[in-house]
């Protein structure tokens, strides 16, 4: 019989298989993520207006750092990072949106968020 214990991952040291890599260690992974890859899911789940409204009722809007990284995500509007969203037009709508101290607290709103999340929808239809 073959040893079996000689096959066998060291139990020690993770798989090498699953180790991510970062192939620019000069730039940092954060969970294995670049930042950039961090800010298109964040600036993707904006096109969800059911979770605009969780943001705006945990009062994360109200928060001005909230609003400098609105401001600074804005760089998404640039057509050479607009390519990497999956729904463009909602997304960029929310980026816009959020600019508005206005929209920040009507979002809590049940109203707005239905009427928002069907606009959206149909937004997202259309760019299929």
């Amino acid at each position: 019989m073959a040893d079996t214990a000689a096959t066998l991952p060291n139990a020690d040291s993770p798989p090498t298989s699953n180790v991510v890599q970062n192939p620019r260690p000069d730039r940092p992974l954060y969970g294995g993520f670049s930042r950039f890859e961090l800010e298109l899911e964040f600036v993707q789940c904006l096109a969800n207006p059911y979770y605009l409204n969780h943001l705006a009722s945990q009062k994360v809007m109200q928060d001005p750092s909230f609003i400098e990284y609105i401001r600074y995500l804005q760089y998404f509007t640039q057509p050479t990072y607009t390519r990497y969203l999956s729904y463009p037009g909602p997304s960029l709508k929310a980026l816009q949106l959020l600019q508005q101290e206005k929209f920040r607290q009507d979002i809590l709103s049940p109203d707005i968020v239905s009427r928002l999340a069907a606009e959206f929808l149909l937004a997202s239809i259309k760019s299929q």
